[in-house]
């Protein structure tokens, strides 16, 4: 076998984008959003009891919202993209030679010499029309398409995972410091998701934990200012 013909074998972050993603917002939202309810209530002043109600109560319905959420938003990207290959099977059908042509175009943009083009055209028709179509003018591959129940599956989980940090915190600590230790702990647990995600996605640590921890602390400040200021009122 020619020395142009081996393959060797490489790893792109790339591919991980689909769960990355859903799990990273997931995890994040599931943090931030029960951390910051927490804090909320807690800085409107109630029971150790209450709060911990309130918590898991977060979670369940945080949970079930990311779940619907995200499988009713990729599921319309999953359906715009059956709508595309409808649209360009038909073409492929009725109009193969203009397709073919669309083909060359598009190499022939990226630095093919024209002739080449042509043929690399009509060969990739060959073997697979609609997938070259897809991938080179869509832009849709199989490891990028949407994926509604795994995305789904994938936020919720996230979610749980990451609401059960502050909540296992409220659980542990006395009443008195709850609100400073829910936003310590919450924080560290933000920094290490952003870090975490960072590393997978092939990004600097610092800036992925920078980027998360600062979205997250402004959010359970405001949290905790508008409890302050409604427990006030009561």
């Amino acid at each position: 076998m020619s020395k142009f013909m081996r393959r060797h074998a490489e790893t792109h972050t790339s591919s991980r984008i689909g769960w990355l993603r859903a799990a990273v917002l997931g995890a994040n939202d599931g943090i931030v959003s029960t951390a910051s309810l927490l804090i909320g209530v807690a800085a409107a002043s109630t029971t150790h009891n209450a709060l911990i109600v309130t918590g898991v109560a977060g979670l369940v319905a945080g949970a079930m919202s990311m779940a619907a959420g995200e499988y009713v938003s990729v599921h319309s990207q999953a359906d715009t993209e059956h709508a595309d290959l409808a649209r360009e099977k038909k073409e492929i059908e009725t109009k193969p030679a203009a397709e073919h042509q669309e083909l060359a175009h598009i190499y022939v943009g990226r630095g093919v010499e024209p002739e080449l083009a042509r043929q690399v055209a009509i060969q990739l028709m060959a073997h697979d029309a609609l997938g070259s179509h897809a991938r080179d003018e869509l832009g849709i591959s199989e490891e990028l398409s949407a994926k509604p129940l795994s995305a789904a599956f994938a936020s919720a989980t996230s979610f749980t995972v990451g609401a059960i940090l502050p909540v296992t915190v409220t659980l542990i600590v006395p009443l008195q410091s709850v609100i400073l230790w829910i936003s310590i702990m919450s924080l560290v647990f933000l920094a290490t998701l952003g870090a975490v995600a960072a590393k997978a996605g092939g990004a600097p640590l610092l800036a992925g934990a920078w980027r998360v921890t600062f979205w997250g602390a402004l959010a359970m400040v405001i949290t905790a200012v508008v409890g302050r200021l409604f427990g006030a009122i009561v």
